[in-house]
């Protein structure tokens, strides 16, 4: 069942996510960060996915402080290039201060049980990386995050399970930007780091451009396999 839910930001006012419950009604958490299309079909369809293996998936509105409600495909120049402008007007560190409201009105929910992990997408995964850091998060999952290298002071800071999946072929992140940030995760023993050799970004949104199929489906398995272990 799905429906939507109001969130109070930390200095005032309010925005809304997009809740998924699974059929029994209850199981842990998983907060669902978004792409730079918004709330859009795909990170709802992300969500049913989730609430259909057994989790409670929630999806915050994070461009709410620019345009509340954004919900944008892939498919156009237009919307790519709203899409880029709302990423040029979005200001991280209050992004992550969204998150973690988000995430504290995702563990008192009455059908959450257990733990509460996140799971984000490109500009999401740059996001998951920091909720790790940043948040109480009991594991966190990182899809073709970007910018990550301009954050590797904060690794030391993940005392939490972290996976992340990274595509060789990024076209966001340069090679050397690759390079730096497996190195600096390597010596934290808990971020586990799989790279997907020949894949560009966005490797597992389908219908996307670059959507490659046998990737997608093994990171889907990893990521998986991974919030049963770290949110049973």
């Amino acid at each position: 069942m799905a429906k939507t839910v109001t969130i109070g930001a930390h200095d005032g006012g309010s925005f809304t996510g997009y809740l998924a419950e699974p059929a029994s009604g209850k199981g842990p958490g998983i907060l669902v960060i978004q792409e730079i299309f918004g709330v859009n079909q795909v990170m709802r369809n992300i969500c049913d996915d989730l609430a259909r293996q057994g989790y409670v998936a929630l999806c915050p509105d994070l461009f709410w402080r620019q345009e509340p409600g954004v919900d944008i495909t892939d498919k156009s120049k237009a919307e790519w290039d709203k899409a880029f402008a709302l990423f040029g007007g979005f200001n991280l560190d209050l992004g992550v201060e969204d998150l973690k409201s988000s995430l504290a009105v995702l563990r008192k929910l009455p059908g959450v049980s257990g733990k509460v992990g996140t799971v984000g997408y490109c500009l999401g995964g740059r996001l998951a990386f920091l909720m790790a850091a940043r948040s109480d998060v009991d594991a966190a999952v990182a899809y073709y995050g970007v910018m990550l290298a301009d954050h590797l002071g904060e690794v030391g800071a993940i005392k939490k399970p972290l996976l992340m999946h990274c595509a060789t072929e990024d076209k966001f992140v340069p090679k050397d930007a690759q390079a730096r940030v497996k190195a600096a995760v390597a010596g934290n023993s808990n971020i586990t780091l799989h790279e997907y050799q020949g894949n560009d970004h966005a490797f597992a949104r389908v219908g996307g451009e670059h959507y490659d199929k046998a990737a997608a489906d093994l990171a889907n398995g990893r990521s998986a396999a991974f919030f049963k272990q770290h949110l049973s």
